[in-house]
């Protein structure tokens, strides 16, 4: 084991240290490895290249910030104790924004207004209105997942829910219209 130099086990160990960061700052951090792909990939060989995605967000930016380093110190270690070479490349950053109170407000009494339930939530997703936020008044309107899953091959939100969400979008853009 002391002559080998397995980036396999190295992927492995990143996905768990992002997930450790992610658990250690709490709050509103997350972390997704969402894809390992390994070289040679054979039973029976070691790998040679691993290719892996970590996805970290917060609503923070300080914190998001946080979690890059110690992730990005991690790496570094990690690549010094076992031998391997690693490079890395950023497929999209972007910080967190907060969106107009007075739009967030409108959807929330618009909801109301046609008797749904309300419940203000952040968002660490990458949605087009992160980016609309930025150059004009922008919101998000959420709709239940079962049992609160997302963002998960499980997601599942019942036909009515999202009704009630188009609802709740028709009736805003209505009221922003007039």
């Amino acid at each position: 084991m002391r002559l080998r130099h397995d980036t396999g086990y190295a992927a492995g160990a990143i996905a768990c240290e992002a997930r450790r960061i992610a658990r250690d700052l709490g709050g509103n951090q997350v972390a997704t490895v969402g894809s390992i792909s390994l070289a040679p990939n054979l039973v029976n060989v070691i790998a040679n290249r691993a290719v892996v995605t970590v996805d970290l967000r917060n609503t923070d930016e300080a914190l998001l910030q946080e979690a890059e380093r110690r992730l990005a110190d991690f790496v570094a270690a990690l690549a010094r104790d076992e031998g391997v070479s690693v490079s890395g490349r950023k497929l999209a950053r972007f910080e967190p924004v907060r969106f107009d109170p007075a739009m967030v407000d409108l959807v929330e009494r618009t909801a109301r207004r046609l008797g749904y339930s309300t419940k203000r939530m952040a968002s660490g997703a990458g949605h087009d209105a992160q980016m609309l936020a930025r150059v004009c008044p922008a919101g998000m309107i959420f709709v239940p997942s079962a049992g609160g899953v997302s963002h998960n091959v499980r997601e599942y939100t019942a036909p009515e829910d999202i009704a009630a969400g188009a609802n709740v979008l028709l009736h805003t853009l209505l009221d922003l219209a007039t």
